[in-house]
């Protein structure tokens, strides 16, 4: 699909695909790449602008993330935000030091409303910093167009050359005007059309997949989840009855999920596909004994996955491609579209088994953020309550069991979760919060029970609100639902006798807990 571009170059920030993010939202496609990414390949990707993300570095020590100063000469507009910044002037011959006062959190940025960065932005605007260095002095040619009380180079341009410098974050939602200013970069300053639409999208993918499956078959790795969901009925409108979707039943899903995903995608479905579901549960608690660090379950259960999908692909002929729901913040977090380290493995990325028995892997979602998946979905005419229900990772409750997982353990954590969706339903909750779940803790703790000791499980809830699940809040649930949730688990749930609630967000923690 031909489209336009900016591409985000990554110098290891925390918020790279917040900014990818930001910029789909003015519908202009978006992609993060490494800061090494060479100019051969930069020039080939023709982007309409580049971004360059914040990062942990001060920019003039040795070692520190760089770029190369023809970066700046390729005539494409460049903005550089944070650590961006400080590069862009470090590079073009500015200097940046040490900071006299450090700036963090929301800060008052006076701006030049007459610089293009600025279009339709109060002269006085509420802005996220986040640095201990700052611009000194501007390189030569730059004009100041913003600063604040302790920051007197807060923005920075040279219009001639389409150089923009900010030294605040405009993709965080603290930053109050931010999604204007990145508007004013992509379709402003870089003239992008904002033609990444989802419909468009939809319709050149099924075309794609149609004219790149030819008459071959197609297995699609189905888990019930919104992904593989999404992904399963756009392979069906592309290629019908070529298409077997497997649902493999790990054991390891929520309680009741695996008889309510053979409902929906079934023989008794609304969906035309050929529909094999396998139960492999002890298969998958065998491989797991024993098992307790976190990145090894997660690989242990995507290996699983293949194993179990080439015996059905054997049982069923030939098959030349496998389907895998894969989305654009599995392939950034596990080290494969940018400069941050791996978070976490995914298991339909970093989890895959170095061979794999089909011809090649089709995942037609890769490109797009959790909410434009959801959108897809909507687009293919997938139900609202099967696109909209709460996320939940391909290892399942492997990675909501604390350590080692058994089927006691499993046990559970299903029933406290459940629990814990009912209760958010009834309390109106359930649509209203970004994501929700319980988890088993590996602590144990003495309680009493009656006139009892007890020395039992702990089981956390979790709750946070998001937009993109890039960075996330804990929920401030009503604490009478909290204490009918916690009075229900410990009195129903045997071998529990403690509930937490989780207040972290994300950063520092991740939403799921291993």
């Amino acid at each position: 699909m031909s489209r336009d571009k900016i591409i985000v170059i990554d110098f290891g920030g925390q918020y790279n695909q917040l900014v990818a993010r930001r910029v789909r939202e003015c519908n202009v496609y978006c992609e993060i790449y490494s800061y090494k990414t060479s100019l051969d390949k930069i020039r080939e990707m023709n982007p309409r602008g580049i971004i360059l993300t914040g990062g942990p570095d001060s920019c003039y020590t040795e070692g520190a993330a760089r770029c190369e100063r023809e970066l700046f000469n390729l005539g494409i507009p460049v903005l550089g935000l944070c650590y961006g910044a400080q590069l862009m002037m470090h590079v073009l011959g500015g200097h940046v030091c040490k900071a006299p006062v450090r700036e963090y959190g929301r800060i008052e940025v006076t701006i030049d409303p007459s610089a293009p960065l600025f279009a339709n932005v109060s002269e006085h605007t509420i802005c996220w910093m986040s640095h201990n260095d700052y611009i000194e002095k501007t390189a030569p040619d730059f004009q100041i167009i913003a600063h604040t009380n302790d920051c007197p180079a807060a923005a920075m341009q040279c219009v001639e050359r389409n150089l923009y410098a900010i030294q605040f974050h405009p993709e965080v939602l603290h930053t109050v005007e931010g999604t204007k200013i990145l508007w004013n970069f992509v379709r402003g300053i870089c003239g992008c059309a904002g033609d990444w639409r989802m419909d468009a999208f939809v319709a050149n993918s099924v075309e794609a997949i149609r004219q790149k499956v030819g008459k071959g078959k197609v297995l699609c790795a189905l888990s019930g989840g919104v992904d593989s969901s999404v992904a399963a009925v756009m392979l069906a409108k592309a290629v019908g009855d070529q298409l077997t979707c497997v649902f493999v039943d790990h054991g390891l899903l929520r309680k009741r999920e695996g008889d309510e995903v053979e409902e929906v995608f079934g023989p008794s479905g609304p969906y035309d596909l050929n529909f094999v579901r396998v139960n492999a549960q002890e298969r998958f608690y065998e491989k797991l004994k024993g098992i307790e660090e976190p990145e090894q379950k997660r690989k242990i259960i995507g290996e699983e996955f293949i194993r179990v999908f080439e015996e059905e692909a054997k049982k069923i002929g030939t098959v030349d491609f496998l389907v895998q729901g894969t989305i654009y913040p599995d392939v950034v977090e596990s080290g494969l579209g940018g400069e941050s380290s791996v978070i976490k493995s995914h298991h339909n990325v970093g989890g895959l088994p170095d061979y794999v028995d089909f011809k090649e892997i089709i995942e037609p979602l890769r490109d797009l953020f959790k909410d434009e998946v959801r959108r897809a979905g909507l687009e293919l005419g997938i139900p609202e309550k099967l696109v909209y229900r709460q996320p939940f990772p391909g290892p399942g409750l492997g990675i909501r069991i604390v350590g080692e997982v058994t089927a006691e353990k499993v046990h559970m954590v299903q029933e406290a979760d459940a629990i814990y969706r009912e209760e958010m339903a009834k309390a109106g909750l359930d649509k209203s919060v970004g994501q929700y779940f319980a988890a088993l803790t590996n602590m144990r703790s003495v309680g009493v029970m009656g006139d009892e000791r007890t020395y039992d499980y702990a089981v956390a809830l979790r709750a946070v609100n998001t937009v993109d699940f890039m960075t996330a809040e804990a929920a401030e649930l009503p604490w009478e639902v909290l204490g009918r949730v916690a009075s229900r688990i410990v009195n129903e749930v045997e071998h529990v006798n403690r509930v937490l609630y989780d207040c972290t967000g994300k950063p520092p923690g991740t939403i799921e807990f291993e």
